[in-house]
């Protein structure tokens, strides 16, 4: 009978499929968080665009829209910054473990 190859005994091991599991779940809530509030936007800005033309204060130049659309571009950036620190920790840790005991 022939060794395993690396691949089979990543593909076999349950922390590899703890890592796949952990990892779509928290990429796909970072997404809806921000395609979710995008979306809106742009529904709202299809279908009743007055509403975010509103001036914030009376006879200011400024509209509800900008500071929505800033909110949302640091919005996306922030969610970013999540998944990055959460990718270099727990999922980085996780991927040694994974490959060290493959290894063996």
């Amino acid at each position: 009978m022939s060794k395993p190859t690396m691949q089979v005994k990543i593909r076999s091991n349950p922390k590899f499929a703890e890592l796949v599991g952990k990892r779509t779940r928290f990429a796909i809530i970072l997404s809806l968080v921000v395609l979710v509030p995008y979306y809106s936007f742009m529904m709202v800005t299809a279908f009743n665009p007055g509403l975010l033309a509103t001036p914030i204060s009376e006879g200011g130049i400024i509209t509800w829209g900008w500071p929505i659309a800033a909110a949302m571009i640091f919005g996306a950036w922030l969610t970013t910054g999540i998944y990055i620190n959460r990718a270099n920790g727990e999922f980085d840790a996780l991927n040694e473990q994974i490959l060290k005991e493959a290894s063996k």
